[in-house]
């Protein structure tokens, strides 16, 4: 029965969900709230819509859909932000170091149970 439940979904799996202006609010308010702040744009994929990586100077990090590039680049300027298209430059070493050690605090935490 699960099956055919499924087949009668009109959000089939597989399908992309958009941008919303949930996403928008998120992004801005992470801007805000965080200094330093640069958007890494990724392109689409077979699994993903378009996406934006915000990295703040701390490392810290957060990811959000985008309707496309272009988009995000002009909302980036907007703001006064730099963005760059993450298959061409990357992103920074601060953003894996944050990453890494939160890792091993959650790591640390969780043997400490």
């Amino acid at each position: 029965m699960g099956w055919l439940n499924r087949m009668r979904r009109k959000d089939k799996p597989g399908t992309l969900r958009a941008s919303s202006s949930d996403d928008r609010r998120h992004l801005e308010e992470w801007v805000r709230t965080h200094s330093g702040v640069e958007a890494f744009v990724e392109p689409r994929t077979a699994v993903t819509d378009t996406t934006v990586v915000l990295v703040a100077n701390t490392g810290e990090w957060t990811r959000r859909r985008v309707p496309n590039p272009q988009v995000l680049h002009e909302w980036a300027n907007g703001l006064g932000i730099p963005s760059y298209d993450a298959a061409v430059v990357g992103y920074p070493q601060r953003m894996r170091d944050w990453t890494s050690r939160r890792n091993a605090e959650r790591k640390r935490l969780l043997a400490e149970d």
